[in-house]
């Protein structure tokens, strides 16, 4: 009896979370178009720039120390799964170009505590910053709407946004993104 019982429930278990994953696709589709759209009328990395953040160590860095430089900015928390699974490649990135041609920054939604703990057991080859809950807004100004993460932004030298990352990277389309540069 319990086995006919536990079968409409797991269909019905299996129909919710198909709903709810070709929901999330739908929405991962609309927010990359329009993050690129943003991208391309535009959107200035200033906002980002008049930021000060504290470092890692708790001293306060002004973001203002990357204009000019072609950045890559990855808005990431310790408790964010893809953020952590897509951090290690883009620190061996980050490491390889040693800021030739762009620098990596990370800034981290998430405690101070959290992201030093996190630090403690994953090397991380580029800058990080605390910006608690209200990197939020920064991370909406520079396009990301849906509020999700990974959240990542391709900053020319110019100070422009170039383009936008929702979700994990794929690293195969960063690597063109950048040679671009």
């Amino acid at each position: 009896m319990n086995k006919k019982v536990n079968k409409p429930r797991l269909a019905a278990y299996l129909i919710v979370a198909a709903a709810f994953t070709t929901l999330g696709a739908i929405a991962a589709v609309k927010q990359d178009t329009k993050a690129a759209a943003g991208a391309a009328a535009g959107n200035s990395g200033a906002a980002l720039y008049a930021q000060s953040l504290n470092d890692l160590s708790g001293k306060p860095q002004s973001l203002a120390q990357w204009k000019g430089k072609p950045l890559l900015v990855n808005f990431w928390a310790s408790w964010c799964a893809p953020c952590v699974q897509e951090m290690p490649e883009l620190s061996a990135l980050a490491a390889k170009d040693g800021g030739k041609r762009f620098h990596v920054i990370g800034i981290g939604i998430d405690s101070p505590s959290n992201l030093v703990q996190f630090t403690q057991k994953t090397k991380v080859a580029y800058p990080l910053y605390v910006g608690g809950m209200g990197a939020t807004d920064l991370a909406r100004g520079l396009g990301n709407t849906a509020g999700g993460l990974p959240y990542t932004v391709l900053i020319g030298a110019d100070g422009k946004v170039i383009k936008t990352y929702l979700g994990k990277l794929k690293f195969d389309q960063l690597r063109a993104d950048l040679a671009r540069l």
